[in-house]
């Protein structure tokens, strides 16, 4: 093609320059046999011809620019300074100039048949969407999305005003207020959010403009996850639950996560868990000498030891060691803690469905309570300058055998701080973990995407809610920072209503709410009541007397302790109990311990005429 429009070039240089159309003279063989040459010779220089047409964009007709500039060399040379009989010397110059207005109209008319006219049947046939902000990502990714052929992009949405009614490549931009009418007279399918820098509370404002209107919501990740501003269909995700968090992800301080992670022998028990894990991977890249995973899953250990030797081992600064062992029993955690002899221990082991541990008390007490009790004092025997305990806020004024394990659980630690040991004991307190084993976030999204119905508890049920990572992050910073029996709790904002989380998500998946109000919704809330043990409300500090931290973000709770020659008589009651089966005495010790504790929890009876009944034995 471009040798064709090389010799129109020519053709159409000597008809401007002797107004005549003078197509086979010599002297227009000659010119094409000089130009025809010397452009190949340019083209290939300046990689014109690896372009590839359809993605075409500014700097393709630099190329061509800068091509045709070498083109003009040997032609200005040859026809203007030097001079040839019968052809005129203004040839040099036209000739590399309307050649180079042809190469362009013909790049841009192959893009426009490639990009517009051979897509308009498929995106036809796709969803129609819209992009929520028409700034530099909103425009890459439509640009993503007219290639992709797949959507019909109908238009954009922004909050500038003086946007309104402008176009960016022929799409029209409209008022984000108006995206209601829009959804319906536009028949939108979908609203891609292009916003990775906005704020979150911005965002938060958008997301619940949109949750009003039955459309699925997608979004580009933050703008620290979008490298070099390129933007693709595939970076698009639906929106997470952790944007409808009420507050900002609490900032990490790296100086106390690494504070008692790197070059030491670090110990995680319950490795293989939604938390234990989260701890391995941010533990690992803070290079510790030597990483022991311990856990009782042999599946839990295989993943995370793969994973952690696949990708976050290889740089050899960290030796990664699996110990396959239950915590709860002595004899296997003195051995392991005597083989290694870790300087700082994060324990992490425990049963923590509260529904199962309420069906089965007496394994639910014998892991959570035993296993920190053995951990903790074989971590002690051994010179362990750190011990930090995971725990929970169910342990706050407790309702369910769990959360009262867990407070023992604390008890043990806070005893054994006020001794005179070379080991700092510590506690973590959080809420739910988002996308954690058991969390309702995981239940909910494969409810809307089985159709439905959506099961929650109660529609006035609250939680407090925190990420993974913000979890992890938590327990190794408090470690760091730790002098020696504090509870660390962190600053988590207002609680959630579980109801409003599952609305979220119902709409933001683009269903709609099915209820009285809206009988033909697409998907139901059914309450199906609170399950035992389980608390309207949960807390996180027992008294009202937090203290601030070296983190803004996490508080101290200096509570209620007891004396370990105390605390260790009562153990010793408890474990005779769990040995021999027996849950009522168990319970009588824990109530004890745990005053706090609801007196209305079921007896072993109550428990196993439940278990029958659930089995239909």
């Amino acid at each position: 093609m471009d040798l064709a429009l090389c010799v129109m070039s020519v053709w159409l240089a000597f008809s401007i320059r002797v107004g005549a159309w003078d197509l086979f003279s010599p002297a227009v063989g000659l010119v094409i046999a000089v130009a025809i040459p010397s452009w190949l010779i340019a083209a290939r220089w300046c990689g014109v011809h690896r372009s590839i047409i359809r993605y075409a964009g500014g700097r393709a007709m630099i190329d061509l620019a800068m091509a045709c500039l070498l083109l003009s060399l040997p032609m200005m040379t040859i026809f203007m300074f030097v001079g040839i009989l019968n052809v005129p010397r203004t040839i040099g110059v036209l000739q590399p100039m309307l050649f180079m207005l042809l190469l362009g109209l013909s790049r841009i008319a192959i893009r426009y048949a490639l990009v517009e006219v051979l897509h308009v049947a498929q995106q036809k046939r796709g969803s129609r969407v819209a992009i929520f902000g028409a700034g530099k990502a909103g425009q890459q990714l439509g640009f993503a999305i007219r290639h992709d052929g797949n959507e019909s992009l109908v238009c954009y949405l922004d909050d500038d005003v003086g946007l309104e009614g402008h176009r960016i490549d022929g799409v029209p931009i409209y008022d984000a207020r108006d995206v209601g009418d829009l959804i319906v007279n536009l028949e939108l399918h979908e609203i891609l959010l292009a916003l990775p820098s906005v704020p979150r509370w911005r965002r938060l404002e958008i997301v619940a403009q949109l949750q009003t209107h039955a459309i699925k919501v997608r979004s580009l990740p933050s703008i620290a996850n979008i490298m070099d501003g390129q933007v693709s269909t595939r970076d698009l995700r639906d929106v997470q639950v952790e944007e409808l968090l009420g507050r900002d992800p609490v900032p990490p301080n790296e100086q106390l996560l690494s504070g008692a992670i790197t070059g030491k022998i670090v110990m995680v028990s319950g490795a293989g868990g939604s938390i234990g894990s989260e701890l391995c991977r941010q533990i690992v890249a803070r290079h510790p000498s030597r990483l022991i995973l311990v856990e009782h899953s042999e599946f839990g250990l295989y993943s995370i030891l793969t994973e952690l030797e696949e990708h976050l081992g290889k740089d050899g600064l960290t030796q990664i060691v699996p110990e396959l062992a239950n915590v709860s029993e002595a004899a296997v955690i003195a051995r392991v803690m005597e083989r290694h002899r870790p300087q700082t221990v994060f324990h992490a082991a425990a049963y923590k469905h509260v529904p199962l541990v309420e069906a089965n008390p007496i394994a639910g007490l014998k892991n959570n309570i035993l296993g920190t009790y053995h951990c903790c004092l074989e971590a002690e025997r051994v010179g362990a300058s750190r011990f930090i305990l995971v725990s929970t806020d169910k342990a706050v004024r407790p309702t369910n055998v769990m959360g009262a394990s867990k407070r023992v659980c604390e008890l043990i630690l806070q005893a054994r701080a006020m001794g005179k040991s070379g080991t700092v004991f510590s506690m973590v307190r959080f809420g739910n973990v988002l996308g954690s084993s058991g969390s309702v976030v995981p239940r909910f999204r494969a409810q809307i995407a089985a159709g439905g119905p959506v099961t929650l508890t109660h529609r006035d049920v609250t939680r407090f809610f925190m990420t993974i990572p913000e979890a992890a992050q938590l327990v190794m910073q408090a470690g760091a920072m730790a002098k020696g029996g504090e509870v660390f709790v962190l600053d988590m904002g207002q609680s959630i209503k579980i109801f409003d989380l599952a609305c979220s998500m119902i709409q933001l998946s683009g269903c709609s709410v099915r209820s009285e109000a809206n009988p033909d919704g697409d998907i139901a809330i059914e309450e199906v009541g609170l399950r035992p043990g389980e608390k309207m409300y949960e807390e996180l500090l027992l008294g009202n007397n937090p203290q601030p931290t070296d983190h803004s973000r996490i508080m101290r709770a200096q509570e209620v302790r007891l004396d370990w020659r105390e605390l260790s008589q009562m153990l010793a009651k408890l474990f005779r109990a769990l040995d021999a089966g027996d849950f009522d005495s168990a319970m009588a010790v824990v109530r004890t311990l745990v005053p706090d504790y609801a007196l209305h929890s079921p007896s072993g009876d109550a428990i196993l005429e439940q278990n029958l009944r659930a089995t239909g034995s």
